[in-house]
């Protein structure tokens, strides 16, 4: 994507909601680079021979943000991403307030919020097999992920969120919903 302004690109959603989708087509499509809040802790655990389950990873950045700020995680996505030279950037993986309020001040910033129907997003997740338990995973314990500190806010952000993607759908039919919102940013 060739524009003189850089947009700046949150991606937020409940688990298995389709945010890899969005930004995996941002990335291909519009030559976005992606950032995302768990690689640094993927990074983490991976350093310390820890599997990349979704406790460790709520663990590990609950422990980082007691130590070092409810915004450490933002810090390093906010350096990384004013680093960068493209000029669409996509930050995935917002997953609180306090991750929003520290990168909204960047230039040209802009909330999406993913949604989709949790039977649908069940299947999603134990068919990607993103984290070493996925595939594992009971339709309960899915339930239960949800209760963890890093998702219970997740859904509270759908309010500050410009544009919110259903993706209950066809892949065509997200891809198409992303066309337009692009089309949108590309003209503010």
């Amino acid at each position: 994507m060739k524009t003189d302004k850089k947009i700046i690109i949150g991606i937020t959603g409940e688990m298995a909601s389709g945010k890899d989708t969005v930004t995996k087509y941002l990335v291909e499509k519009y030559n976005a680079r992606q950032y995302r809040f768990s690689d640094s802790l993927r990074d983490i655990l991976d350093r310390l021979h820890l599997p990349q389950i979704r406790k460790h990873l709520s663990s590990l950045s609950y422990a980082l943000r007691q130590v070092f700020g409810e915004d450490i995680l933002a810090y390093v996505i906010e350096n990384d991403a004013q680093k960068g030279k493209h000029s669409l950037v996509v930050i995935d993986g917002i997953r609180r307030a306090f991750d929003i309020e520290r990168i909204k001040k960047m230039s040209e910033f802009t909330l999406v919020y993913v949604e989709a129907d949790m039977e649908r997003r069940y299947e999603r997740l134990i068919k990607r097999r993103q984290n070493a338990d996925d595939s594992t995973k009971t339709f309960d314990e899915f339930k239960q992920d949800h209760l963890l500190e890093t998702e219970v806010a997740v859904p509270s952000l759908r309010v500050d969120a410009q544009y919110i993607l259903n993706n209950d759908g066809t892949l065509k039919q997200l891809h198409e919903k992303i066309d337009k919102m692009m089309e949108e940013l590309k003209t503010k």
